[in-house]
């Protein structure tokens, strides 16, 4: 089986796995680990995940001994792991990888990780246990003389020659070492060479990948999609070798929303932002309105199917999605905003932003001390006042509501449709508090300038 990477993963596991770098950055390797193996549970040929579950786990147990002399725990577990490898290989490299969570070295465990991933056609995740082996016991030349074998065979002689080279500088008078390099070298050299290839292009040719890649985007038009998949397997690499780069993780998610794959895009600007403790607000507010722009869509589709289709069968169950649907946008646009205010809670327009959110949610109560604090900021003090006043007036407290509008109309100058809206909803206060001539007197002022605004026409008209 081929090797797949991140972006060949379910979207719920590759949530997983971003997860997964995170915790690594925050040295939680116990979740980690966890995480990793529910991916790896789903797509074992997930190579790179396999790698980071074992760094997490050497990083866990580092410094620690097994709790069982002589024999250790995942030793114990291996005779029952052998019975499962002969019936279904692939199925036993699950329990391999718990076994090996707390003795990632052990030789016994990786050897017959080893043996599954070979049954299973899976030669890279084979190489690897050999390697964790060598990580353990750097001078083991019989783990070695294995490991250069599995290259030469699965086509990496290059590898070979550094394996064998290793074994020399433990075992100069090494015969067979000395003999596997001379023609893991004679293999390589003609690999580099292109010799083995019939149909070699001048991409295999060139030793320069970087240049290769330049003439190719100077010499030939490339689809701007094809162009962002060259870059997004480029990065993903990268970012597999530095899961801690917060540039890259950006990259990626500002590809993945050119090509309007908003999920994948938000899942890496979260993970973007987890990697900077979610201190960039740039990136934490990126990755929400991607996941309310999911939403949006979601929403819409089903809204245009129900308005085209009334009569159709599914349009019952679409209204039923569409009230799910609604409750979790407003809900994540909540959280949203509530995380900004407290990642910043001296910036009076997030607290604005998050009064909006709580006033259109009907949370009135709520709103309030959020929209007495934001009106303090010069940019939306009136549109705060005016939030308030719709606030105490959905609690009946109308005379805060007729003194806070009040107070807004005298701050503005000109009758612009910011001062008629204020001075229409304080009409609607007073009418409430049934005073009838402050009322009117509000709709005069507008009835003055414009005579088509909302009711006032009829309301001033129909007082005399």
């Amino acid at each position: 089986m081929a090797v797949k990477t991140e972006k060949d993963l379910p979207e719920f596991h590759r949530a997983n796995w971003l997860k997964a770098m995170s915790a690594m950055q925050l040295k939680n390797y116990g979740y980690a680990i966890q995480l990793l193996q529910t991916v790896l549970k789903s797509t074992p040929e997930f190579l790179a995940g396999r790698q980071l579950a074992r760094k997490a786990a050497i990083a866990k147990t580092a410094g620690k001994k097994s709790l069982i002399s002589g024999l250790s725990a995942a030793s114990l577990s291996s005779i029952k792991i052998q019975s499962l490898l002969k019936k279904d290989p692939v199925a036993s490299l699950e329990a391999i990888e718990k076994s090996l969570e707390s003795e990632p070295h052990n030789p016994q465990i990786n050897h017959l990780l080893k043996e599954a991933a070979l049954a299973a056609d899976m030669p890279e995740t084979a190489a690897f246990a050999l390697e964790t082996i060598l990580e353990g016991a750097p001078k083991d030349t019989k783990v070695m003389h294995e490991l250069a074998g599995l290259y030469v065979k699965f086509g990496d002689p290059a590898k070979a020659v550094e394996i064998f080279r290793r074994i020399l500088r433990e075992s100069p008078n090494d015969l067979a070492a000395v003999k596997g390099e001379k023609d893991a070298e004679a293999a390589a050299s003609m690999q580099r060479g292109g010799w083995e290839k019939q149909e070699t292009t001048y991409r295999d040719l060139i030793k320069d990948k970087d240049q290769a890649i330049a003439l190719e985007q100077q010499s030939r038009v490339v689809r701007s999609d094809e162009m962002i998949e060259n870059l997004l397997v480029e990065l993903h690499a990268k970012a597999e070798a530095e899961p801690g780069s917060v540039d890259t993780a950006r990259r990626i998610a500002e590809l993945y929303e050119q090509k309007d794959d908003l999920e994948s895009a938000a899942n890496w600007f979260t993970y973007a932002a987890a990697l900077t403790n979610n201190s960039d607000s740039a990136l934490v507010r990126k990755a929400a309105d991607l996941q309310l722009r999911q939403f949006d869509i979601a929403i819409s589709s089903r809204e245009e199917f129900v308005a085209a289709n009334p009569e159709a069968s599914e349009a019952a169950l679409y209204e039923a999605e569409l009230e799910t649907l609604r409750a979790q946008r407003d809900e994540l646009e909540l959280h949203s905003a509530r995380s900004r205010v407290e990642q910043n809670p001296t910036d009076l327009q997030l607290r604005f932003e998050l009064a909006d959110i709580l006033v259109r949610l009907q949370l009135w109560q709520e709103a309030i001390p959020e929209l007495q604090k934001a009106r303090q900021n010069p940019n939306v003090r009136i549109r705060s006042m005016c939030l308030l006043g719709q606030c105490f007036t959905a609690r009946g407290m109308l005379d805060l509501a007729a003194k806070t509008l009040s107070d807004a109309a005298s701050e503005l100058s000109s009758m612009d449709s910011v001062k008629k809206d204020v001075i229409y909803n304080l009409g609607l206060v007073y009418e409430k508090m049934g005073q009838a001539e402050k009322s009117i007197d509000c709709m005069k002022q507008i009835y003055e300038v414009d005579y088509g605004y909302r009711d006032v026409a009829p309301r001033v008209e129909g007082s005399y």
